[in-house]
């Protein structure tokens, strides 16, 4: 049996180790996944090909773009999901995401993010968070693992400092929230910066 691990992180940084040590432990890229908020614009279409970043931009080529000849994280891909706006993500989560929509990313992309957590096995509700974490700003990091490694992966992902889901529901439903909106307006840079410093500095849920 298959399990999906998942962690939200509010540092990029920390999503990127989590990323390292899962396949350090001998998770292959084909199993792991990274979604990030790009609204900062730390990745833009001048890092990538430009053939490669258009593709991944309208979907049509989301499997080639986030394919990473190169690594995982060497084969990021640009695209754009509604209510969340510019990410860059890799791996299957991705491919899933985009692929659902049949090579279309706008209108789709969001629904097929919380359709692919939670046809993974992912409960609903914290596929809600997870979507909502990478509007304000966060890295989603997810890993297919057999059943007998689900405690190894998780277990990497937490010392990585990993959000607490439960607290940030908490926080989130603190505000008004219910659930994941992808209708609604992107968060502006100045809004995820106000956002990721309200949770800086918080301590690891390790």
């Amino acid at each position: 049996m298959t399990k999906t691990v998942t962690g939200l992180f509010d540092n990029y940084s920390d999503a990127t180790s989590a990323v390292d040590q899962l396949k350090a432990a001998g998770i292959s890229d084909s199993d792991i996944s990274i979604v990030s908020n790009n609204s900062d614009g730390r990745y833009n279409d001048d890092d990538n090909d430009n053939d490669v970043a258009e593709d991944a931009g309208t979907g049509a080529g989301i499997g080639a773009a986030v394919g990473g000849v190169g690594g995982l994280l060497t084969g990021l891909g640009i695209m754009a999901i509604p209510g969340v706006g510019p990410v860059v993500a890799a791996g299957w989560l991705a491919a899933t995401a985009a692929g659902a929509v049949a090579g279309a990313v706008v209108g789709g992309a969001a629904g097929g993010i919380v359709g692919a957590l939670t046809e993974s096995g992912v409960d609903e509700r914290d596929a809600h968070v997870y979507a909502e974490g990478v509007r304000r700003g966060g890295t989603l990091v997810t890993a297919k693992v057999n059943d007998a490694r689900a405690t190894e992966a998780e277990a990497i992902l937490k010392r990585s400092n990993w959000v607490d889901l439960s607290a940030r529901r908490t926080a989130y439903e603190g505000q008004g929230w219910t659930a994941f909106d992808d209708s609604a307006n992107p968060y502006s840079k100045a809004e995820i910066d106000e956002e990721r410093a309200r949770y800086a500095g918080r301590a690891s849920s390790v």
